[in-house]
């Protein structure tokens, strides 16, 4: 790999690069390795150096990928910059996923201001900024890929849990309106809105009242079915994947105005936390 003076990097014959955040776990880490599987170069995002310096040495060991570490804070603005430079100056650059994010479930008048702002920051932010910083290569390339994390929770505002819900619909509608947007630039866009995944997104303090047992186990899927699901739907050119059956039956009825309210009620919370 080369410079030019700009600092670009040159592209090299045969290269590709995918940039994964929130890389260190869950949905993230599968992707990196569906990704170095398929013959990616990765960049890994996450705020964990050591748990994605051992994801990267893992992919590097069995699937001979080049996998390079930049850990960054993606609540920070400063640390968006930082990652959103490095997304500009791949020009080898064929895919983006923004994966990072977090919940903080309680009612937003007594929640923490700041973990609020934070989760704005990731989820809206970031997104949005990294998307910004892809996007002038890939177009003049006239190819490239942008999978933006949303969730099933992006379809059903809940109380105990309006930031999430409302920043994941963020993710959600602003996928679809920039798919449109770059309808005949052979650029994809998808929004990835999936359920109950087993990750470690309930396993931090916020979550210690989650109550795992409370959903059917028929209701939780795999990391790698999620990524599995989502892949499938980007080659189909699916603006908004929902990963499995049950979840496309949810949100089919969280879409009509009749069921939608028995929905809500029904699951006294137990969704608030997709």
């Amino acid at each position: 790999m080369t410079r030019d003076r700009s600092g670009a990097e040159n592209r090299m014959d045969g290269v590709k690069t995918a940039v994964v955040t929130g890389a260190s776990s869950g949905i993230g880490e599968a992707f990196a390795k569906r990704l170095a599987k398929d013959g990616f170069a990765l960049v890994l995002v996450a705020r964990r150096k050591e748990r994605l310096e051992a994801v990267a040495s893992e992919l590097q060991r069995s699937a001979s990928a080049s996998v390079e570490v930049l850990a960054a804070d993606l609540s920070k603005r400063e640390e968006i910059d930082r990652v959103a430079d490095r997304i500009a100056r791949t020009e080898t650059l064929e895919m983006l996923i923004n994966n990072a994010g977090f919940g903080a479930p309680g009612n937003f008048r007594e929640a923490n201001l700041e973990k609020n702002i934070e989760m704005i920051n990731v989820h809206v932010l970031a997104t949005a900024c990294l998307c910004r910083a892809a996007l002038p290569g890939m177009v003049r390339q006239g190819r490239g890929s942008i999978i933006n994390v949303s969730s099933l929770a992006a379809l059903m505002p809940m109380p105990h849990s309006a930031m999430y819900c409302s920043t994941k619909a963020f993710v959600k509608l602003f996928s679809e309106a920039l798919s449109l947007e770059l309808k005949s630039t052979g650029v994809k866009v998808q929004a990835l809105c999936p359920g109950f995944t087993v990750t470690g997104f309930h396993e931090t303090p916020e979550h210690e009242r989650f109550n795992r047992s409370a959903i059917p186990k028929t209701m939780w899927m795999s990391p790698e079915e999620v990524v599995d699901a989502s892949l499938k739907a980007l080659a189909r050119n699916k603006r908004v994947c929902i990963p499995g059956l049950k979840n496309r039956i949810l949100a089919a009825l969280l879409s009509n105005s009749f069921t939608a309210p028995i929905i809500r009620l029904s699951s006294r919370g137990r969704y608030q936390d997709i």
